[in-house]
């Protein structure tokens, strides 16, 4: 399975992932005499989030399709243009894990699960989940609370917000405990309580992220509601572990009240606001399809009338019964989607990577060509796109779009794999040789990565390429530290 939609590694690798945070992190502090002072700069909170950053991105399941971290990413900037100044700038990125959840660590990082981005109704719900992380970050309420310990390191910095993400990515009692565990042996003073944002942090979280929420343009009715969703589906599962973001934001039923209060003092111009939903809705086909449990989705469309369906629901249920092995009705959906809008980007890329999948070249290359056209950021489209065109030894094309791929997803293991091959098969054995060096670095696959590394070594002649395997060595020792 293309790992642009959701990476290899399961969420049970957590515990060993967080502790391999703490040695990357740890040379670097010790370096320092392990202290930092009593005061995190925003120079430190900009490293720290770096360094986490980069190690979510290389084990926790990310989504890589552009059109969603597109949509998500244009989300999260409009929210920004309510805050400015902000003193970092944000990148956000998307987790395939079906908990309704986000979080945003120090240096504005913000990462949004598909579970939320399934279950809102409107955008400006979504956006005032943004709005309220982003608020967190921007009053900088974690560094606040490490900052109270007076001796800060990274180390026990990076302790704290991995016991955090372990409690939120496992969404359970025994991983909040994991990382409470985790928190209290890496910085020795940390105590459970920051597991939690006080009531004092979600007040001002939640104000603050609601004037930005109105000054970008959205229906600030967004924010509660967003809540009370969480609060339907925490009702709904007997584990009462759903959904974890309520676990580190506490007092929600008090909060969606004094919420309610400040919108209803609001001018009726801010309430009447509508949304455009036509983009939230295409991306949750694709959530949904792809991401939750095929059995669960195909459901969904069952229990709605064919007669409703648009293109995308035919969409989402070929893709859903493709997951299924049951190729012909799958067809059948993808036909009818087709028929009712050729002209539909989605529709078209989801039809040409479903041909692909079930051994049609003929068919898939001109969908595929198509979807490519008409949007030039679609990673999927062109992954597949290329991957034809290697097939039939168009090895320049291929190459030029699998490069373009890996622009757009630079730490997709998978599109170094085939990008290596490709650039292998054209004549240009160094490149192919970094990139098979890159996907074992992506992969976790070390020893790999150092196999092919050599034999880049062999065959580099420039200064350039010289500068890029001492680049790729860097990264090969980063990661090495990672599984230690």
């Amino acid at each position: 399975m293309i790992t642009m939609i959701a990476m290899r590694t399961p969420l049970a690798v957590l515990p060993a992932l967080l502790a391999a945070l703490l040695l990357v992190v740890a040379p670097a502090t010790r370096a320092r005499a392990d202290l930092l002072g009593d005061k995190l700069t925003l120079r430190d909170e900009n490293k720290m989030g770096r360094e986490f950053d980069t190690i979510i991105r290389s084990q926790m399941p990310m989504v890589g399709d552009t059109y969603i971290t597109d949509y998500v990413a244009e989300v999260v900037a409009r929210v920004v243009t309510g805050k400015r100044p902000m003193p970092y700038q944000i990148k956000s990125a998307v987790i395939a894990n079906p908990l309704i959840n986000a979080f945003a660590i120090p240096g504005g990082f913000i990462y949004i699960f598909t579970g939320l981005i399934q279950d809102v109704e409107t955008e400006s719900q979504l956006a005032g989940v943004v709005a309220h992380e982003l608020a967190h970050v921007s009053q900088r309420h974690v560094v606040n609370r490490l900052e109270k310990q007076k001796k800060i390191s990274l180390l026990s910095t990076a302790g704290i917000l991995a016991g955090v993400l372990l409690g939120v990515a496992t969404g359970g009692s025994s991983g909040a405990a994991a990382g409470q565990a985790l928190m209290i042996g890496s910085s020795g003073v940390a105590t459970a309580a920051m597991l939690h944002y006080s009531q004092e942090d979600e007040r001002e979280a939640d104000q603050v992220g609601m004037n930005s929420l109105v000054k970008a343009g959205y229906n600030p009715e967004g924010m509660p509601q967003t809540f009370e969703i969480m609060l339907k589906n925490k009702w709904y599962d007997s584990s009462s572990s759903m959904p974890s973001y309520l676990s580190t934001h506490p007092g929600t039923e008090e909060r969606i009240g004094y919420l309610k209060d400040r919108i209803a003092r609001m001018p009726t111009e801010f309430t009447t606001r509508k949304d455009d939903n036509t983009r939230l809705k295409r991306v949750q086909v694709l959530v949904r399809s792809r991401m939750s449990p095929a059995n669960t989705a195909l459901a969904y469309w069952d229990d709605m009338k064919q007669a409703d369906y648009t293109a995308m629901d035919w969409v989402g249920r070929g893709i859903t019964l493709e997951r299924l092995k049951r190729i012909e009705d799958a067809q059948k959906a993808f036909n009818s989607a087709l028929a009712m809008d050729r002209n539909d980007q989605l529709v078209v890329r989801e039809a040409g990577i479903f041909y692909f999948k079930t051994g049609r070249p003929d068919q898939a290359l001109p969908l595929l060509q198509q979807a490519a056209i008409m949007n030039k950021r679609d990673a999927m489209a062109l992954f597949y796109l290329a991957r034809l065109q290697a097939e039939a030894k168009q090895y320049d094309q291929a190459a030029r779009n699998m490069s373009k791929v890996n622009e757009l997803v630079p730490e997709d293991w998978e599109v170094h794999q085939h990008l290596g091959m490709i650039l292998g098969e054209s004549g240009d054995p160094f490149s192919g040789n970094l990139h098979l060096a890159y996907s074992g670095v992506y992969s976790m696959d070390l020893g790999k990565a150092r196999r092919y590394l050599n034999q880049a070594q062999s065959l580099a002649t420039t200064e350039a390429q010289k500068e890029q395997l001492q680049q790729l060595s860097e990264t090969i020792k980063t990661r090495a530290a990672l599984k230690k």
